[in-house]
């Protein structure tokens, strides 16, 4: 499969955080060419501040590998990796991450900053930025113009 076929597949995850109400951002592990796990963003529902896409999918993929090391998977992922996430990319030893939307504001995959590649570190990531990056950042904008105006009707009762 490409990199757009797994990109909508984690957008098929980032759709079901948004019915949650949660930010719609989803991920999608992958190894040796099959899907081992997927996931999306929880924050919200779970009240923990690591339940992101990112880290959901990293921790059922280590269940399904059976270790700590992720070498030869994928992680694709609707938004960039926030410093939370980059740093979870790095300690898993993914090699590769496939984003959608950049994230200008906590993006650590070339927004802001570039934690995956940044040569200190005894691990480097490949980073794909903008697949499907239109498609993605319209899902984060349409839930978010949403939410305001939900609150903005809230607040006018």
């Amino acid at each position: 499969m490409t990199d757009q076929a797994y990109m909508l597949m984690a957008m098929e995850e980032a759709k079901k955080a948004e019915v949650l109400g949660e930010v719609p951002i989803g991920a999608v592990i992958v190894h040796q060419d099959q899907v081992i796990a997927t996931s999306f963003n929880l924050r919200e529902k779970l009240q923990t501040t690591q339940s992101h896409a990112e880290m959901l999918a990293i921790d059922k993929a280590n269940q399904v590998i059976g270790s700590w090391r992720l070498e030869d998977c994928v992680l694709y992922v609707t938004l960039e990796p926030c410093p939370m996430c980059a740093g979870a990319i790095l300690q898993s030893r993914i090699p590769k991450v496939v984003y959608g939307a950049k994230d200008p504001k906590a993006g650590c995959a070339g927004s802001l900053l570039n934690l995956l590649d940044d040569e200190r570190f005894n691990h480097q990531v490949d980073v794909v930025p903008g697949v499907l990056e239109a498609e993605c950042g319209q899902m984060l904008t349409d839930f978010f113009r949403s939410l305001r105006q939900k609150k903005k009707e809230q607040k006018n009762k």
